[in-house]
């Protein structure tokens, strides 16, 4: 069985999982970009069919994605919206633009959301999932299996995207921000910036992989091996405790999440 999946818009997060997907037995691919040079341009890298027509793409597709801006979601919806039988599967990544308003102009069509991050561009993405009204489990499944190819997946409902967004989709610039301001700290203390950025990154990569193979092994319990009490680590993570770190990434995450509701609105 050929599943036909269609991008309209062919971006960097759709070339992703484009790419993704590319040489799999089982799937054909087809872009859309409404200006004919940028479907030219799209055509060339990836090496597949785009229209610059979006009706056309649907007609041609079973599973849509919808790879545009949040403000554009709703006009292409409004475009397409006759096109859309009740066989087809919508995929959304548009920031922000939760299923119920999909919904709302389409109708009673399978809907599922998805919050990508830019880490999928070299197959390390971390994919938030959830499933509107109409869609089942094995749709959720179905997506999966795809964004798996490039990184990983956890389901969850309409209600926590927002925050899924904050943690994983705004969450690599809030990491380079820390990798930064490490290797800059470094850099003022007398090491050449290049190495210091070195050690943070790499410092950074490492720790992320011990917490995927802690086990049961809680966070704290890998913080307290490396902080060992009257060490010079856990001076800095009592320093860390008293600046309340956790409060600021608190309201990080809770700004973000805030900023994220209103993009659907």
């Amino acid at each position: 069985m050929n599943v036909r999946l269609g991008f309209i818009g062919c971006g960097k997060m759709a070339s992703a999982i484009i790419k993704g997907v590319e040489g799999t037995s089982g799937f054909s691919v087809k872009g859309s970009e409404v200006n004919p040079e940028l479907a030219n341009q799209a055509q060339q890298r990836l090496n597949i069919t785009v229209l610059s027509d979006n009706k056309s793409l649907v007609i041609d597709s079973d599973v849509i994605f919808l790879a545009v801006k949040p403000n554009q979601v709703a006009p292409i919806l409004e475009e397409i919206k006759n096109e859309i039988t009740e066989d087809k599967l919508i995929l959304s990544i548009a920031a922000g633009v939760n299923t119920h308003k999909i919904e709302n102009i389409i109708g009673r069509k399978r809907v599922v959301r998805i919050m990508p991050n830019t880490p999928a561009l070299i197959k390390e993405g971390m994919f938030g999932v959830c499933k509107g009204s109409y869609a089942n489990e094995t749709d959720v499944e179905f997506v999966i299996s795809i964004l798996s190819k490039i990184g990983k997946c956890t389901e969850v409902t309409e209600a926590q995207m927002d925050i899924v967004t904050a943690i994983s989709g705004s969450g690599p610039a809030f990491f380079y921000k820390v990798i930064e301001d490490m290797a800059r700290a470094g850099e003022k203390l007398g090491l050449d910036y290049e190495k210091s950025l070195l050690l943070a990154t790499q410092t950074a990569l490492g720790s992320a992989k011990m917490v995927f193979n802690r086990g049961e092994t809680p966070v704290q319990t890998l913080i307290d091996n490396v902080a060992t009490k009257g060490g010079c680590t856990f001076v800095g993570i009592s320093i860390m405790n008293e600046e309340k770190s956790d409060k600021l990434f608190l309201d990080v995450i809770e700004k973000t999440t805030i900023k994220a509701n209103e993009l659907g609105k």
